[in-house]
């Protein structure tokens, strides 16, 4: 095991670079999917007719898939109908489509935490459904929401790791390249990448037990 060879600045900056593609793949979709999946959790909590039943289908599908598989199909077969998406945009695409699937079902999970009777009195107090919904219900769902949302994101940043696949160039497919060019630096670079990812991920983790304590 050669730790020094494996860990010179040239490698370390290149692990780094690999890494930030990974943070910022994780970011974006975050975003993305927590905006799709908190409003299709919305609508099914609100069961709106026929749309609803549509996105309930929809979401039971997705989840029920490989997220490997939702990768590959983006990559691969969207440019078969003519849809031809860098290696990053696919990546993102996937990862959302997957993670809005199970936010969408924690958003309406969250929702349906929340005593019937609350919505009942804040429509007796003459607000309109949306309104309740927006000033009454939905910020009592976020809070209890909160340490599921946190566990969800730290499962979609090590799923990022699934796109090496498709040559995402994020952390695992920069550790591979350094590791192909010498075999005694195979162990000290896997337990540098794991290292990097434990402490990311354990800090969220922190963050997600200090909230759940909150929101007891």
């Amino acid at each position: 095991m050669d730790f020094s060879g494996a860990f010179s600045p040239d490698n370390l900056k290149f692990l780094m670079e690999g890494f930030y593609v990974t943070l910022k793949v994780a970011f974006i979709s975050i975003i993305f999917s927590f905006i799709i999946g908190g409003a299709i959790g919305t609508i099914r909590f609100a069961e709106i007719p026929i749309l609803s039943k549509i996105l309930a289908a929809v979401v039971e599908t997705i989840r029920n898939l490989p997220l490997l598989l939702i990768i590959l199909f983006t990559y691969f077969a969207l440019p078969e109908i003519g849809i031809n998406l860098s290696i990053t945009v696919s990546a993102i695409v996937a990862l959302t489509i997957f993670e809005s699937a199970m936010l969408a079902e924690i958003v309406r999970g969250g929702l349906n935490s929340i005593e019937k009777g609350q919505m009942e009195a804040a429509r007796s107090s003459g607000l309109t459904y949306v309104q309740a919904l927006r000033t009454v219900i939905l910020p009592q769902a976020l809070r209890r929401m909160v340490p599921n949302l946190v566990s969800q994101f730290i499962s979609l940043l090590k799923d990022t790791s699934l796109a090496v696949v498709i040559a995402l160039p994020e952390l695992l497919h920069h550790a591979k390249i350094i590791q192909a060019q010498q075999q005694s630096y195979v162990i000290p670079i896997f337990i540098l990448i794991a290292l990097m990812y434990f402490v990311v991920n354990y800090a969220l983790s922190l963050i997600a037990r200090r909230l759940e304590l909150k929101t007891t």
